[in-house]
């Protein structure tokens, strides 16, 4: 069943029109037309005055039991995604009083929360300020199936025009369609595709659909380096030249990570005393060694220290009040760009063209999720999001790009690379407030838990990034196993395996690891998985043999299997 809600523009009180709709049907102002062929249901919104559609929702007849697992794919990058079982809870990101007050936290952790809230704006990151998020809800976008005594699969066709958010309602036990369209205004005599979505009763089958759509990709693997995860924002001329001097020949790629500008944002002014002779030597000798040089940027934010947010705020996207648009607390908080600001399109270009002309070729872009943070009114989040990644293409051309902290569907078809994780970190687990307040945290345990859950992309709708794998003895708190696990589950599940560590301090068993994941990462086949509680098997074929191992994810280690 239909529930379609919308404004019409031509009523002068401006109320909410309220229609429920099971078939084909028009009203004075506004027609629906419902299309089902081969498992594919298309439903079209035809304007007869204008409208603003306040909200689109379907109800699907599918059964499920309480033993079943769903598939509930994050709304970016980092956003946690895995096979969720129906008694498992989303934890978020959001005000004290609005939040915790359902859950019935103590007063300390209230007021802790909301503190770390307010000044990190760790609502900004996922969908906190637009999603409705419940206790009583499990959501994920625009793919999604389950597993058990009876089976689902079902995605979105119409993800350039709107995300498809797939809704599990415990207490009804109904799942729920819901077009991300709100404030999309559709004039008088156009038409806009609600929903247009595949569905399927076996999950092989509509699995076999989904990469119909998404052809599958020639394999082409990363095997890199890159500074972030061992120096952080705290690299140099001398640290950068000596881990290249490091790799071997196995490796393709070097790339340099946030650190090397002076302000985020701020892209033409490289920090002189960081990097005294500029970056065009060190490019030079990255693709001397044979390797690709890799640059990391952020093209769509700038954060407040930044000569670009506190010169020219008429280049940053605003709200209602006419306040810059805040995505984040990292480094002194970060604003959006205005991507329908032509100075600041021109800006971007300037800056991407800048490292073009250095000789680059692979672009790590990060906080891609800044474009759809804001409300654009009179179109979806997917399609200013949409505009915003072909515009990044465009100007980029048949360089590579790794997307990070994007939207997947979005990223399909402009960039290479997708990080399907958030950022490892240097122990297991983050500390106790981050794991209840924040879903698109720092987090080897989340990330890990991505890279085996969204393989089903790998190859199809880019090749995935899991994040880097960390074998060093220095500065990190992970276990000699949780590395083992590390590298062993981003192996045999990405198309991208990187380290930010500097392999010429590598004992002989690190060199071991390294070397016997080298081999996995090109020749492990008819790779699988299967969550069973807190426990997933993992299968794969490699030099002949079949090997099973058992992942326990409460614990960060492998087993055999």
């Amino acid at each position: 069943m239909l529930s379609l809600t919308y404004y019409a523009q031509s009523d002068s009180k401006n109320t909410k029109k309220k229609d429920r709709i099971t078939t084909n049907k028009t009203d004075n102002n506004v027609v629906v037309e419902v299309k089902n062929v081969n498992n594919r249901q298309t439903i079209i919104l035809k304007a007869l005055t204008d409208i603003v559609i306040h909200q689109a929702e379907l109800k699907l007849d599918i059964d499920f039991s309480n033993n079943s697992k769903f598939f509930l794919n994050g709304y970016q990058s980092w956003t946690d995604t895995k096979e969720a079982y129906i008694d498992e809870y989303e934890k978020i990101a959001r005000r004290a009083k609005v939040y915790f007050k359902k859950n019935r936290e103590n007063e300390t952790y209230k007021k802790t929360a909301d503190i770390l809230v307010n000044i990190f704006a760790f609502e900004r990151y996922g969908d906190v300020l637009f999603y409705d998020y419940d206790k009583n809800k499990l959501h994920g976008y625009d793919v999604f199936y389950i597993k058990g005594e009876k089976e689902f699969f079902s995605f979105n066709y119409n993800y350039k025009n709107s995300y498809l958010v797939y809704e599990i309602h415990r207490k009804e036990k109904e799942i729920r369609l819901v077009s991300d369209c709100r404030k999309k205004l559709i004039k008088a005599g156009e038409e806009f595709i609600v929903f247009d979505y595949g569905y399927y009763d076996n999950y092989n089958k509509g699995l076999e659909s989904f990469y119909e759509l998404f052809k599958e990709k020639e394999d082409k693997k990363i095997f890199g380096y890159t500074s972030w995860y061992n120096y952080y924002q705290d690299i140099n001329e001398d640290i950068i030249l000596r881990d290249l001097d490091a790799l071997d020949s196995r490796f393709n790629l070097f790339q340099i990570d946030d650190g090397f500008e002076t302000f985020v944002g701020d892209w033409l002014d490289v920090d002189k005393k960081k990097f005294p002779n500029g970056l065009k030597g060190i490019v030079d000798k990255i693709h001397n060694k044979g390797y690709k040089a890799g640059i990391w940027l952020a093209p769509f934010v700038a954060e407040e220290k930044s000569k670009l947010y506190t010169e020219h705020k008429e280049l940053f996207k605003k709200d209602k009040l006419g306040n810059c648009i805040k995505c984040g607390g990292n480094w002194s908080g970060f604003y959006v760009l205005d991507i329908d600001n032509e100075d600041a399109k021109e800006y971007i270009k300037k800056c991407l063209n800048y490292y073009v002309d250095l000789g680059f070729d692979f672009f790590k872009l990060d906080f891609l999720y800044s474009v759809s943070l804001p409300r654009y009114y009179d179109e979806t989040r997917a399609i200013v999001t949409d505009k915003s990644y072909k515009f990044i293409r465009d100007i980029l051309k048949d360089k590579i790009i790794l997307g990070c902290g994007a939207l997947p569907f979005a990223s399909a078809d402009y960039f290479d690379y997708l990080r399907i994780g958030p950022d490892v970190s240097l122990e297991f687990d983050d500390v106790w407030f981050m794991r209840k307040t924040h879903r698109e945290r720092i987090s080897t345990k989340t990330t890990l838990q991505n890279t085996i859950y969204r393989s089903i992309f790998n190859r199809h709708l880019f090749y995935n990034d899991p994040d880097v794998f960390l074998l060093r003895s220095e500065n990190i708190k992970l276990s000699v196993e949780q590395k083992r696990a590390l590298l062993t589950i981003n192996s045999l599940f990405g198309n991208v395996l990187m380290t930010s560590d500097n392999i010429a301090t590598y004992n002989d068993e690190q060199k071991k690891m390294l070397d016997d994941a080298f081999n996995m990462f090109y020749n492990a086949k008819n790779i699988c998985f299967e969550r069973i509680k807190n426990m997933i098997k993992l299968s794969y074929e490699l030099d002949g043999k079949s090997i099973k191992l058992i992942y326990d994810t409460k614990k960060g280690v492998l087993y055999n299997g």
